[in-house]
């Protein structure tokens, strides 16, 4: 990362030259010290005495509930690393289900050993990253585990939200309807790889981790009726659209020359035999509407940040020769093949 978040409250030094040792875990005064020292960049009410749980109070009627692990690795990136990627992560589960993200949870499994001003260095991202999506982290736990039985660092979240923007799902996409992505896809996946390997690409690609909240929200406010909302994690867009696919019985028919590819992202994939429509995107998302709203929900997500770049990718047709098929350049409609394994491991 270049642009690194500030170290307000870096860890003390008392054992072994700033490192986390097994002692930080087995909740006396070391663990103490520990998670007060983790917590103070939080600044949050919720976790002041330390309790095992947090009351809430919600005005929604309807509440939605996710969680999710992190393992990526390496633990820094271009453009994230593993703390704002879990915030951001989570608070997208919940935004692509329509709800307001606003509450997580936050359990750290830290290896013995481990750097304490990495240590902080991660939490005052996760910090940066709450403050960003307008979600408090409320409730967490830490384990210290031997040497050798994790990798570094890993972090597991839960999250809660209100659910704002109720959606029908895939399974009621229907002929006609169009097919939008919020921005250029396959940069998180190889940004990772790339700084996993040391490969040293120039420009290199950089991860879009970042919070889909704002993009959501202003689907709402606009009174788009949305059909369908994913992020493209795993698997990337063409395991979104698999999904949907066996879930409406139609084909989802992409348009090859439409599909918003930075340079980089592209010249790495074909250097790398890769296909970025099975990389993984952290802050990018598919979106379906019906036909008559595509038009008005392009101006829309245009008009914010993340989504600047939202472009239409394809349409939903009567099913024929594959569930997702796409046209290339030269009119020639060939099946997409959906992922059958992870090219790109440790990515979350």
């Amino acid at each position: 990362m270049n642009d690194e978040p500030s170290l307000s409250c870096p860890l003390p030094d008392d054992g072994r030259d700033g490192e986390i040792s097994l002692a930080h875990g087995e909740g006396g005064r070391l663990t103490r010290e520990l998670l007060r020292d983790l917590l103070a960049p939080l600044q949050n009410e919720h976790l002041v005495s330390l309790p095992d749980g947090a009351t809430l109070t919600a005005s929604s009627e309807q509440l939605v509930f996710t969680t999710d692990s992190y393992v990526v690795t390496p633990l820094f990136f271009p453009g994230g690393d593993i703390g704002s990627l879990a915030v951001f992560g989570t608070a997208n589960d919940l935004a692509v289900s329509g709800a307001r993200p606003r509450w997580l949870s936050l359990s750290l499994i830290i290896e013995e050993r481990f750097s304490k001003r990495e240590l902080a260095r991660i939490v005052a991202s996760i910090a940066q990253a709450a403050l960003t999506t307008n979600v408090q982290i409320v409730t967490g736990d830490t384990k210290v585990v031997p040497r050798g039985a994790a990798d570094r660092l890993f972090i597991n979240t839960a999250g809660i939200g209100e659910l704002t923007l109720p959606t029908p799902g895939p399974g009621k996409l229907e002929e006609g309807d169009r097919i939008l992505v919020t921005g250029p896809i396959g940069q998180h996946g190889l940004a990772v790889l790339i700084a996993r390997e040391g490969l040293g690409l120039d420009p290199v690609p950089v991860s879009d981790s970042a919070s889909l909240w704002p993009a959501v929200d202003a689907l709402r406010d606009a009174g788009i009726q949305v059909k369908a909302m994913r992020d493209a994690t795993r698997g990337g867009v063409a395991a979104v659209l698999h999904e949907w696919a066996d879930a409406c019985s139609q084909t989802l028919v992409l348009e090859a020359e439409a599909i918003p590819i930075r340079p980089t992202c592209r010249g790495a994939c074909e250097l790398l035999g890769l296909d970025p429509l099975h990389i993984a995107c952290e802050g990018t998302m598919v979106v379906a509407v019906a036909d008559k709203e595509a038009d008005k929900a392009l101006r829309v997500l245009r008009d914010v940040a993340v989504s600047h770049s939202a472009v239409e990718i394809g349409s939903v047709v009567e099913r024929r020769i594959a569930p997702v098929a796409i046209r290339r350049s030269l009119g020639q409609l060939v099946p997409l093949d959906e992922p059958t394994g992870a090219p790109l491991p440790r990515i979350c």
